[in-house]
């Protein structure tokens, strides 16, 4: 039994406000496949039984409503097959694409948002909710976010925080890479501190409390994107995802994405040697073979590391991984190298510099900077960050 209701729950329940909404008013929904209910309902299904909302479009972010495209793969969605709905998607072939249109908000009383987040900035979900904010405030059509937990808390800040002239779709604004806010706490900042102005309406959750991950809400753990498939993921992805931006791979395409990192080229052993030598917290390394499915070194042979997680409180994700690239760096200098495709829509920046949201940490892991030092580069920024965080914070610990 949940102890936790998520906004869809408080949305719903026979003696809500509908968010302010007529019932009767006609919404258009943005879903995907962990958009369910405790009982593993999903949102449109809820809302369509429901009734006193008319959901009639339906809009697909990245991977698309039922979850079936990878990673920087188009979506292409035209019509819901559980539904029949007509589908929307704001993650197609161009940039354009990532932000809906006028015409598709025609005939809507309001868009409806209702995507699980992983707290991480990288995360794409939290910048197609700021695209359609946008779009909405121009219109005149009311945002409302169903809010959902924080899956791997909402305390823990970590990271350097973005610097503008950085920004991309995995990364719009200056905020920490941990950023340990909600959906409804990032789309109320977006909102006030970063200039939208939409006619924005989070429905909170009740019973979530901040130091909360995601197995202490009661609730089912859905994969909100392919390569999202458990909490403990979720948990390492403020440092995982850093590896997508070098030629290493990182996971994608087996069992335990962003936990495995390596190529045919490194030699995993000593590179677990000299990460268990500097003896981050909360987290141990052992040596590692794997051959991916699909993606980077798909059919190949990898040597590399993987990533425990031994103590959740003091693990640092994006420390942990910063230290990684920076030894697998020095450890095969000759082979290592930083990736240079075109990344979620960007070819004129690295990806790695759009991951850590500053131009001078790629130049310190190249310099084989200390952690420390590489830290104190972003601590003023960090210290600020928390400050205005703390202006929208909705739950208590």
């Amino acid at each position: 039994m949940s102890n936790v209701r998520t906004g869809l729950d408080n949305l719903l329940d026979p003696g809500s406000r509908l968010a302010g909404l007529a019932p009767g008013a006609t919404v258009g929904l943005i879903a995907h496949p962990a958009s369910v209910d405790s009982s593993l309902r999903h949102t449109v299904d809820r809302i369509l039984e429901d009734r006193r909302l008319r959901v009639v479009r339906l809009f697909a972010p990245e991977h698309g409503v039922r979850g079936e495209a990878q990673d920087m793969e188009t979506v292409t969605e035209i019509e819901d097959p559980r539904t029949g709905l007509p589908v929307v998607s704001l993650y197609g072939a161009e940039e354009g694409s990532l932000r809906p249109t006028a015409e598709s908000l025609a005939g809507l009383d309001a868009v409806v948002y209702d995507l699980q987040d992983v707290g991480s900035r990288y995360y794409t979900f939290v910048y197609t909710l700021s695209y359609v904010m946008e779009t909405c405030a121009l219109a005149a059509v009311p945002v409302v976010v169903l809010d959902r937990p924080n899956p791997i808390g909402g305390t823990a800040v970590e990271g350097p925080v973005l610097e503008p002239r950085l920004a991309s779709f995995v990364g719009r604004y200056p905020i920490a890479v941990r950023h340990g806010m909600t959906t409804g706490e990032l789309a109320a900042m977006f909102n006030q501190a970063f200039g939208i102005g939409a006619d924005l309406r989070v429905v909170p959750m009740t019973g979530w409390r901040r130091r909360q991950y995601f197995e202490d809400t009661g609730l089912p753990w859905v994969a909100p994107s392919p390569n999202m498939p458990t909490v403990e993921t979720a948990v390492l992805y403020p440092g995982g995802c850093l590896v997508e931006g070098t030629n290493l791979s990182e996971g994608r395409g087996t069992t335990q994405p962003f936990q495995l990192a390596g190529a045919p080229w490194i030699d995993g052993g000593l590179w677990a040697e000299t990460m268990r030598r500097e003896r981050l917290p909360g987290v141990g390394f052992r040596e590692a073979w794997f051959r991916p499915g699909f993606q980077k070194h798909a059919g190949h042979s990898c040597h590399g590391i993987c990533v425990h997680v031994r103590d959740r409180a003091s693990f640092r994700p994006f420390a942990t991984y910063l230290v990684a690239l920076r030894e697998a760096r020095r450890l095969a200098p000759e082979s290592f190298g930083w990736r240079r495709e075109v990344y979620e829509f960007v070819g004129d920046r690295l990806a790695i510099d759009l991951l850590l949201g500053r131009e001078d940490l790629r130049a310190m892991i190249e310099a084989n900077a200390s952690l420390f030092e590489m830290e104190g580069s972003w601590r003023s920024d960090l210290t600020a960050f928390i400050d205005l965080r703390r202006q929208f914070l909705i739950y208590p610990e």
